[in-house]
């Protein structure tokens, strides 16, 4: 059998899976099924994972640790960020492709005010206040941050894909 392909198998199931049905997927008999899920059990708490199997009347399931309970129930209670608005990714797309730029340039190109979406950018540390501008007023430059580029899978700005025919006015 592969490494690790029993422990997977249970990670994608969620739900609890028969052993006839792990015996006939990983094509051997109900007893080495059970062996193996045996053997993961042992692992997992021999490494002190934060997974655990989990037998159940209708099989086995691959669950969290029930010592992590009360962190994951606190975690999982609070409320998860609301998606981006369309005015924020847009804010967004001028920032990654025009920093270090200031809210007033922002607003020239979109047109239209970009507080708020700053705002929910900056709470996101998608963006960061990266200095001030050497013009009047000293305005705020923004850039974006390294969770930017974490979140989008990119190793550095240079590898933003280039803008199209259509998008050229952000640059």
């Amino acid at each position: 059998m592969k490494p690790n392909l029993l422990e997977a198998m249970l990670f994608v199931q969620g739900e609890p899976v028969s052993l006839e049905d792990l015996a006939t997927w990983l094509r051997c008999s109900v007893a080495l099924a059970e062996a193996q899920v045996r053997q993961l059990a042992e692992e997992l708490t021999e490494r002190g994972s934060g997974l655990t199997v989990q037998w159940t009347g209708e099989g086995v399931r691959l669950t969290t640790h029930p010592i992590l309970a009360l962190e994951l129930e606190e975690r999982l209670r609070q409320k998860s960020p609301e998606r981006l608005s369309h005015a924020s990714w847009e804010v967004l797309a001028i920032v990654a492709y025009r920093q270090p730029v200031t809210r007033l340039e922002i607003e020239a190109i979109r047109q239209t005010g970009s507080e708020r979406a700053l705002d929910t950018l900056l709470a996101r540390d998608l963006i960061e206040e990266v200095g001030r501008k050497e013009a009047p007023g000293r305005p705020i430059l923004y850039a974006t941050t390294a969770r930017f580029l974490t979140q989008f899978g990119l190793t550095a700005i240079d590898a933003l894909p280039p803008l199209t025919k259509s998008s050229d006015s952000l640059a």
